[in-house]
């Protein structure tokens, strides 16, 4: 860490790299966030020795960032990593704490984190002690929905007990309301209704613990690699695929679903 450390100083410094010298933390943020994505990236495909890279990549926006706060003034690296130390002693008591303090299972872990967290953040001086506090506006939209319902379930604001039932039934609830709204033509409130609808989708997803965020990728890949698929059995027979009626679509679109499914069973 050091060693790397002092490489992002070299480069920040007279006679650095211009690249370097020019960057700051606003800059930096699009960067920032396609690591991230990249490290995701490389965790779905299993690929161990690109999450190594990545994660260094990743660590390196870290140094990066601590350098330009560094020469500011603001912040050394080294006052990241203690906060980080010590924020982890501080919300995890059941480990580092006395014996009494341990606790049995991760719903138990989850809300007194939620409790120490609000406890920091609020410190009972007029601050902001909602249970959605420190909830980031910059999350994918999935993430932060899911993340929003979580917190309010710690809370006990959830649907009761463990069943899906009510859920179900909101989503068909939901499913009416946008189904009158479209007759009623409303932009705004189709809008709303849609929204709601898909709020209620996360919900569900949440209470059967599937991530909502990997699901709808999940998805959107196999969409994609089915119309690759699609495409390409069209191209073979000569036909642009601009220019095929829906119904040709739809045959070449079962056509790659079957060949899928046959290799998904070896």
């Amino acid at each position: 860490m050091a060693r790397l450390v002092a490489i992002l100083a070299t480069l920040r410094a007279p006679g650095g790299c211009p690249w370097d010298r020019e960057q700051t933390h606003e800059s930096l943020r699009g960067a920032l966030l396609e690591e991230a994505h990249e490290v995701i990236a490389a965790i779905d495909a299993r690929d161990v020795a690109n999450l190594r890279e990545e994660l260094g990549d990743l660590l390196l926006h870290v140094v990066f960032h601590a350098q330009i706060a560094t020469e500011r003034g603001d912040f050394k690296f080294d006052d990241v990593a203690a906060e980080a130390c010590e924020k982890m002693i501080r919300r995890h008591p059941h480990v580092f704490g006395p014996a009494e303090q341990r606790l049995a299972g991760t719903g138990a872990v989850l809300t007194q984190w939620e409790e120490i967290k609000r406890r920091e953040k609020g410190g009972g001086d007029g601050g902001d002690n909602s249970a959605m506090h420190g909830l980031p506006t910059s999350l994918p939209t999935l993430i932060r929905a899911q993340k929003a319902q979580a917190k309010a379930a710690r809370v006990g604001f959830d649907w009761p007990g463990d069943a899906v039932a009510p859920l179900l039934d909101k989503m068909r609830e939901e499913t009416a309301e946008l189904e009158g709204a479209l007759v009623e033509g409303e932009p705004a409130a189709i809008e709303d209704e849609l929204g709601d609808l898909f709020f209620t989708l996360i919900n569900l997803s949440r209470r059967l613990g599937v991530d909502a965020e990997l699901a709808a990728g999940r998805a959107t890949d196999k969409f994609i690699g089915r119309f690759r698929t699609a495409e390409a059995l069209l191209i073979s027979r000569g036909l642009a695929p601009k220019e095929v009626s829906l119904a040709e679509w739809d045959e070449a679109w079962e056509a790659a679903k079957r060949a899928a499914m046959t290799g998904s069973r070896g």
